[in-house]
């Protein structure tokens, strides 16, 4: 007689309460991993155990350790990244917003963006730069070590590393001058880690001679004798500044062509071109151009070396920031498309932002 499985047989019985428990188990612990990786990438960004924050100052680099806040190594969340990827949205919900005036801008104040990058950002930082706020610009260029056709990036003869982005900036530079003048009015560099609400800051150039030599960007008031600006917030120079730069930029009497701070050593070479450091402050003397992110600007904790090198007196809150903010720096690629939607799709019904008239008038 055939003899069936039976509760009452206590081997079988034992078998299939382990069988049962190894499922639980298991179906917990992905349960567990599912909802961390979930959680971190939707969340708040959770820095790594060892993650630091590089700040340019002279040669040397501060470095701000963040707490550890998370029991996984790095190596867990790289694995949590690759698996859980930021959504890549475009715009294509209907807002029904008045942007003629955007689109008129657009038109007349041509901006040139270009991306410093590097063969190893190109998917984990570039990717997302050229899926958000990039897109706007007039013309978009990333410039890498290594030429990538694919991508697309244009690779210039210069080693990675620190040591060396002067070198990138003054080549990227020549480069921009020599294939794109005509393509632009105002050409602005920002980094991998940079966001920039193109809209205001065409608004900001509206107010300005893109003939006269002079450009934008957040203010430090040392090293140089007439300040320079932070090369993370990003800065935007004028067509006659590029002028300048493309007849003797190239003069090692003149310009570094490499070494020592990349900003510091660009700010010295637009001060022996003639080339003038602009106030981008608005009206009410709010600060438009960012080297942190919007967090750090609103609740402070900066770093000491800041309050030495601001020229505007290392504000912090909400009556320190333009409503039209042009860029902010350190924002990582989960808080682009953060930014992407509170900026561009969130919206409180029942109120209509009106036109805000900001800006000084010319630099002089």
């Amino acid at each position: 007689m055939t003899r069936f499985p039976s509760y009452r047989d206590p081997i079988l019985f034992g078998k299939m309460q382990s069988n049962t428990l190894n499922f639980v188990f298991g179906l917990t612990i992905g349960l567990v991993f599912a909802y961390v990786g979930i959680s971190y990438m939707t969340g708040p960004p959770t820095p790594w155990p060892t993650q630091m924050r590089y700040v340019a100052t002279e040669d040397q680099e501060t470095k701000l350790r963040s707490p550890l806040r998370s029991f996984l190594t790095h190596e867990d969340l790289e694995k949590i990244r690759a698996i859980v990827q930021p959504i890549e949205f475009m715009d294509a919900h209907v807002h029904n917003d008045d942007d003629k005036e955007a689109r008129r801008l657009e038109k007349e104040i041509r901006v040139l963006c270009w991306v410093m990058t590097s063969p190893e950002n190109l998917e984990s930082k570039a990717k997302h730069v050229r899926s958000t706020w990039a897109r706007r610009c007039n013309k978009l260029l990333f410039i890498s070590s290594v030429t990538n056709k694919t991508f697309p990036a244009i690779g210039i003869d210069v080693p990675e590393g620190r040591d060396h982005l002067t070198a990138k900036t003054m080549k990227a530079f020549k480069y921009i001058y020599e294939h794109h003048m005509d393509d632009a009015d105002w050409f602005m560099k920002a980094d991998d880690d940079t966001y920039v609400i193109l809209e205001n800051l065409r608004y900001f150039l509206s107010s300005q001679n893109t003939n006269e030599p002079i450009y934008f960007g957040h203010h430090f008031k040392t090293i140089v004798k007439q300040g320079y600006f932070s090369g993370g917030a990003g800065y935007v120079l004028s067509k006659e500044s590029m002028r300048r730069f493309g007849a003797h930029g190239s003069n090692e009497t003149v310009c570094r062509q490499d070494g020592g701070a990349e900003d510091a050593e660009f700010g010295k070479c637009m001060e022996n071109l003639g080339v003038k450091v602009g106030n981008s402050t608005d009206k009410l003397g709010r600060s438009r151009f960012h080297c942190f992110d919007p967090d750090t600007h609103l609740m402070g904790g900066y770093p000491d070396w800041y309050y030495q090198y601001d020229a505007h007196g290392a504000k912090k809150g909400r009556e320190s920031i333009s409503d039209y903010a042009i860029s902010f720096h350190y924002v990582p690629v989960d808080k682009m498309y953060a930014m992407e939607f509170y900026i561009y799709h969130l919206r409180p019904y029942g109120i209509e932002s009106g036109k805000q008239e900001l800006n000084q008038g010319r630099s002089s």
